[in-house]
């Protein structure tokens, strides 16, 4: 798409940092320079104002990423992009069944309602909980590292999405200031909420990470 819109040699394209260096790779390969981006907390998307402010007179595009079932804010980046001429491009999760995703939400409700300790992710219109991403901020009691070992030796399959930012990858280090893309790296975990798992083993979740919950309290 970068290379029909005519994007190559001496742009600029804003990308997120935070996952999908295949999107900074598609950049580089039609010969533009991508340029990172903060993150909003709570969507883990783009942050439209941290966007317009790496804007340039050199800037082509934006690409925007939808991030674990939740969307981009889309209108907001296509105002800008009107504002500035740019082409905004988006790279979609791929979209579930209905009553796959319905089912999803509904463990999702669960985990929202029961777990303690852990902050649980912004729901916001239409999240469909490709994953279910929560924060365990590292205040050293314990960390998220420290957490995801101990629930997993209590039979939970959790995962850290993002293990390294883009812009902390040795081919495209960047001396950015990107404060929520690495808190975002740091801290977040995702909880298993597939469709085929039983009540049983959403109880397990809970109490796995629950168990935890009074060393996360932050430290005196």
């Amino acid at each position: 798409m970068l290379r029909a819109a005519g994007v190559g040699i001496g742009d600029e394209v804003v990308v997120p940092a935070f996952g999908n260096v295949e999107v900074t790779e598609a950049v580089v390969q039609v010969g533009a320079l991508p340029v990172f981006a903060d993150i909003d907390p709570l969507t883990y998307c783009l942050d439209v104002t941290a966007v317009e402010a790496v804007v340039t007179p050199r800037t082509a595009g934006v690409v925007a990423v939808h991030r674990f079932g939740r969307s981009a804010e889309i209108a907001r980046l296509h105002a800008l992009g009107r504002r500035h001429g740019l082409l905004v491009l988006e790279q979609a999760e791929s979209e579930a069944p209905y009553d796959e995703t319905a089912q999803r939400r509904e463990r999702a409700a669960y985990l929202d309602a029961k777990l303690r300790g852990v902050r649980t992710p912004d729901g916001g219109a239409g999240h469909t909980y490709q994953q279910y991403v929560v924060r365990v901020p590292g205040n050293g009691r314990p960390d998220r590292d420290a957490f995801a070992r101990a629930i997993r030796s209590r039979g939970v399959d959790c995962r850290v999405p993002v293990k390294t930012p883009v812009h902390r990858l040795p081919e495209y280090r960047r001396c950015v200031s990107l404060p929520e893309t690495e808190r975002a790296a740091e801290e977040t975990l995702a909880l298993p909420v597939d469709a085929a798992l039983t009540r049983r083993e959403m109880q397990r979740i809970v109490s796995a990470c629950n168990a935890l919950g009074g060393l996360l309290q932050p430290a005196l």
